[in-house]
């Protein structure tokens, strides 16, 4: 994949992770900059989710750790573990909002 596909697949994704927020109407603040889509929950913790260009990767820092996910056959996964973004990002923000949104 080359950087504008990934740039407009990673676009893609933010789109959906902030139309899910917002249709879940959780208690938290989404601020979206360029590469850089932070999200801060009303218990003070943070995720940061952005996209690496060089490796085409998307990360997501939390209070437990920092995440990496590579696109594979459709689907974002964990470079470490191979889980699925979408299910452990429900997973982290379930932890400081009280639900997950749905992905």
């Amino acid at each position: 994949m080359n950087e504008s596909e990934f740039l407009n697949i990673s676009d893609a994704l933010f789109d959906r992770i902030e139309a899910a927020l917002d249709a879940a109407e959780l208690d938290l603040d989404i601020d979206r900059n360029g590469n850089v889509m932070e999200i801060e929950f009303d218990d003070g913790a943070k995720l940061i989710i952005n996209r690496h260009l060089p490796n085409a990767e998307i990360w997501v820092a939390a209070r437990s750790g920092g995440f990496h996910y590579r696109l594979r056959n459709g689907a974002w996964c964990n470079t470490r573990d191979e889980g699925d973004l979408f299910a452990q990002l429900g997973e982290l923000i379930k932890a400081h909002a009280g639900q997950a949104p749905g992905f």
